[in-house]
């Protein structure tokens, strides 16, 4: 089978998942192309785009995605408020989005749970399984980034990264449907979305429950504030808690510098 073959696009648009779907072999970035079409398409069009490879795949701040041949990239470009969620909990997008990768990798690695790492990463067995990355347009559309590794396995990784990363592949001894994974990942997604319109603090409580960081010594950055405290957990509201010296301080948005055994 194809990569392109791999991928079910009748059943993506017939699930009203998506309104229309690019693959690529090999492209620079899923988000960046999603961002350089924006202006040429319909306010209200959900497209999505799919790359085996990317070149240049970006996570938070000055971060690098690893995209080796068998994983899942993609973005999906779409109108939060469109969804009727309110603009204030647009920063929820992207636990959201964990929310549904966690769930359905649960399944896929038989009932080996995973978690989230706030605010955009999906850990599992004590590595790194997957990240998100949201980006906002200036219209108020957003770009919702997805890299997850699937069949590619963590020995083929740079080696900064083979010890910190894993793939279902790794965890199952076998290869996975990357199309019925995105399936399912966008069916996931698309209830959370509307539950996040619907019911905002209920997407909050599921990432608590996933949270991996419980108890943990984290140190967050957020724009020039800097605090380091143990973390009580995701608020209903989708702020990370951290309980320091002073007080109890929530996150709604920064980077995680450092965790308890000093990986970041």
């Amino acid at each position: 089978m194809s990569d392109l073959a791999e991928y079910n696009w009748a059943a993506l648009t017939a699930a009203g998942l998506v309104d229309r779907a690019e693959y690529f072999a090999s492209l620079g970035s899923t988000n960046d192309h999603a961002r350089e079409i924006a202006a040429m398409l319909p306010r209200d069009e959900r497209r999505l785009i799919v790359a085996d490879e990317q070149t240049a795949g970006r996570g938070r701040g000055a971060n690098r995605w690893w995209t080796a041949p068998g994983s899942l990239a993609c973005s999906l470009l779409f109108d939060p408020a469109g969804r009727g969620i309110e603009r204030q909990y647009f920063p929820m997008i992207s636990l959201a989005a964990a929310i549904a990768i966690a769930e359905t990798a649960t399944v896929a690695a038989s009932r080996v749970d995973a978690g989230l790492h706030w605010p955009n990463d999906v850990f599992i067995a004590g590595s790194k399984l997957a990240g998100v990355l949201i980006e906002a347009l200036p219209d108020g559309r957003h770009v919702l980034g997805m890299g997850c590794n699937v069949n590619n396995r963590a020995k083929h990784a740079p080696p900064e990264l083979s010890n910190a990363v894993v793939s279902l592949a790794d965890l199952t001894g076998r290869d996975h449907s990357r199309g019925e994974l995105l399936i399912e990942i966008l069916r996931r997604l698309d209830e959370r979305l509307d539950e996040l319109a619907r019911s905002p603090h209920a997407v909050g409580r599921r990432a608590d429950e996933l949270c991996l960081q419980h108890g943990k010594f984290l140190t967050i950055r957020s724009g020039s504030r800097e605090a380091s405290g143990m973390c009580a957990g995701i608020a209903d509201d989708g702020a990370l808690l951290l309980d320091t010296i002073t007080g109890r301080q929530w996150f709604y948005s920064g980077v995680l510098v450092k965790n308890t055994d000093g990986s970041a």
